[in-house]
């Protein structure tokens, strides 16, 4: 089992979770966050610190498209291993459906 960041972190990008994190698997792009699923220990930490309940477990059904989109950007975006103020558009933005396909962007992060 890995944990894997959802469509629930786009345009929010909390970072609570990078900072209880032993293990610094998180990955910043530009307007999310994802956890690399070869380097997350399974230990949950993260999970119930995100504000924006984007971060789930493995075994939840239906997500193998978030599982393969985490894995690609941790191979792509820089680590993140401090808390950072969430992204502006947080607040209106939390809760929101079909992010992915309205804002998601490939572009990478600053990261540490």
């Amino acid at each position: 089992m890995t944990y894997v960041v959802t469509d629930n972190c786009i345009h929010c990008k909390y970072t609570d979770c990078v900072e209880v994190c032993p293990v610094d698997c998180f990955y910043e792009g530009e307007n999310m966050l994802v956890i690399h699923p070869d380097e997350c220990i399974d230990c949950g930490v993260c999970e119930p610190e995100c504000p924006a309940d984007a971060i789930r477990p493995d075994t939840e059904p239906d997500l193998e498209s978030w599982i393969d989109l985490n894995r690609k950007y941790a191979g792509l975006w820089p680590n993140l291993t401090t808390a950072k103020p969430a992204l502006a558009s947080a607040e209106a933005h939390d809760g929101e459906s079909g992010k992915l396909e309205k804002y998601f962007s490939e572009a990478p992060g600053e990261g540490d």
